[in-house]
């Protein structure tokens, strides 16, 4: 379950209980699977049980992949429930590391935003796109979020657009453009009495919710289950039974893209392949009580990977390998065909 479900939908505590007891069966991916709990206690209201689990992580900082991610987040969550002066002191320790991540930039940045630190905000957007994007022939995916964070920030201030606002509106694809999305007056609509006006401001704030839920999704794809050919060999081997889901490597691997193409044709963001290991698929199906011959267990076992943070996303920026392990880019492997089409 990813924390942006609402909340109707959803038992948050009991949801942040079953990704800390998971966490415990798999302490290599504890700093992701807490994370995401945490995500769920803020969401439930519980901010000094979320960050407990933040101090929890920060206690063993040498095994963390990503510390000023999980810094930034205790700050963020710190603030909303009054320990203003930690949270800034955490905000200019994250600063100063200069995190080549932009997730904690965004969070932190985001964070002096939300509290009307709009000068603040808009000098740790910046210096985030300066050292992260200064070299950079074409923005990675992970860096959107803090160029139109950036961007609106500047719109607030009542900044003119410069190239990096330019390449914000080259990269945004919502159908509000970001200067409506961004625009200060659009607030005002909200206590008007024209239906027109109401509806067009429900309009702006869908699509900025869609930009919102992708970016607090992007940790945690949907994602589909790849068998490199030498464990899918193995799988069958000990599971005659899942040929019928595998009839061969090759139908396997052109099974993945075209599900991945038709979730993403359907609307679906934040797509991603995982990689099974036979051992890895036994010990999952032990923990779940079950036998490893269960077709029903391989969906629940791709899961499981993709929120151990194990997924590679889909489709890989232009130049990267092909998520199937060829050696070959994506261009010129499984995306051979979109590349055509485009």
């Amino acid at each position: 379950m990813r924390p942006d479900t609402p909340a109707e939908n959803v038992d948050h505590t009991a949801e942040a209980a079953r990704l800390e007891r998971t966490a415990g069966l798999y302490p290599e991916d504890a700093e992701a699977l807490l994370l995401r709990a945490a995500a769920h206690l803020e969401l439930a209201g519980e901010r000094p049980a979320a960050t407990a689990f933040y101090d929890r992580l920060l206690s063993a900082p040498g095994t963390l992949e990503n510390p000023a991610l999980v810094r930034a987040l205790k700050a963020s969550n710190l603030w909303e429930y009054g320990h203003e002066a930690e949270a800034r002191a955490i905000i200019e320790g994250v600063r100063a590391a200069s995190p080549r991540d932009p997730a904690p930039w965004v969070i932190v940045a985001e964070s002096l935003e939300s509290h009307d630190e709009l000068e603040s905000a808009h000098e740790t957007f910046t210096e985030a796109a300066r050292l992260l994007l200064a070299d950079a022939p074409e923005p990675p995916r992970p860096t959107h979020p803090l160029l139109y964070g950036r961007h609106r920030v500047r719109r607030m201030l009542g900044l003119p657009h410069d190239d990096w606002d330019t390449l914000a509106d080259t990269l945004h694809s919502m159908p509000v453009t970001l200067d409506e999305l961004h625009d200060p007056k659009r607030v005002w609509s909200l206590g008007s009495d024209n239906p027109a006006e109401l509806e067009a401001e429900i309009s702006r704030l869908r699509a900025e919710l869609g930009a919102y839920r992708e970016a607090l999704s992007r940790p945690f794809p949907v994602a589909m289950l790849h068998w490199p050919a030498e464990e899918l060999t193995e799988l069958l081997s000990a599971y005659p039974s899942l040929s019928a889901e595998y009839p061969s490597y090759e139908e396997h691997l052109a099974a993945i893209e075209d599900a991945l193409r038709e979730l993403e044709s359907s609307g679906t963001r934040n797509l991603g392949v995982v990689r099974g290991t036979v051992p890895s698929y036994e010990a999952f199906a032990a923990s779940e009580g079950a036998s490893p011959a269960d077709a029903s267990l391989l969906p629940q076992y791709a899961t499981t990977l993709g929120a151990r943070g194990r997924a590679v996303a889909w489709p890989p920026q232009r130049g990267a390998e092909c998520w199937c392990g060829s050696g070959r880019t994506y261009g010129d492997c499984h995306g051979a065909s979109t590349a055509a089409e485009r």
